[in-house]
């Protein structure tokens, strides 16, 4: 192809480099794999340009999950249990994927039962806002699970949702009120 996109047809290579120079622009082989091999004649620098800013969108539209990690112990308190759940609460509402180990240290590794039961509870209490993707395992002396935020909603929306049901009360509240006078 030339440089306004028409075809040209089939060309030996010096006739192609030829019309390339006569026109002041590059051959450049846009399909290697072809028989013969497909070339345009092209400003290369231009054409590399664009190149990289298609990467550079497909890049931007790519989504990249960052994984955060809390960590839990078998002997946690009630106190730090509810903290870190929090936590954990507050990352996946922001959309990130939380992985929670549970370290096991000595001979605490024998009762993984209570590894298990700390997980169970972890996910109970974040049952509204995530979803288990990787359910508890036993890796070493860790016990993993991997929570995925249920549904990607925005900020805006999740607090349009919680604000929703105080104001159908208020104006449950309101009728009941005018019925009643």
């Amino acid at each position: 192809m030339d440089q306004d996109g028409q075809q040209i047809g089939i060309r030996l290579l010096p006739e192609a480099l030829d019309m390339a120079r006569e026109a002041g622009l590059d051959l450049v082989e846009v399909a290697e794999k072809a028989s013969p091999p497909v070339c345009r004649i092209m400003d290369y620098g231009k054409y590399k340009y664009e190149a990289a800013q298609r990467a550079k969108e497909s890049r931007r539209n790519s989504t990249n999950i960052i994984v955060k990690e809390m960590k839990y112990r078998p002997k946690i308190g009630p106190g730090d249990f509810h903290t870190k759940t929090r936590k954990v609460r507050s990352f996946l509402e922001e959309g990130y994927k939380v992985k929670v180990t549970i370290m096991f240290r000595g001979r605490e590794v024998q009762h993984p039962e209570l590894g298990r039961r700390i997980l169970d509870d972890i996910a109970a209490e974040v049952e509204e806002v995530a979803k288990v993707e990787v359910y508890p395992r036993l890796d070493g002396r860790n016990m993993v699970m991997v929570l995925g935020p249920a549904k990607r909603q925005s900020r805006k929306q999740a607090a349009r949702a919680a604000r929703q049901p105080a104001e159908e009360a208020e104006a449950t509240e309101s009728a009941q009120q005018s019925a009643g006078n």
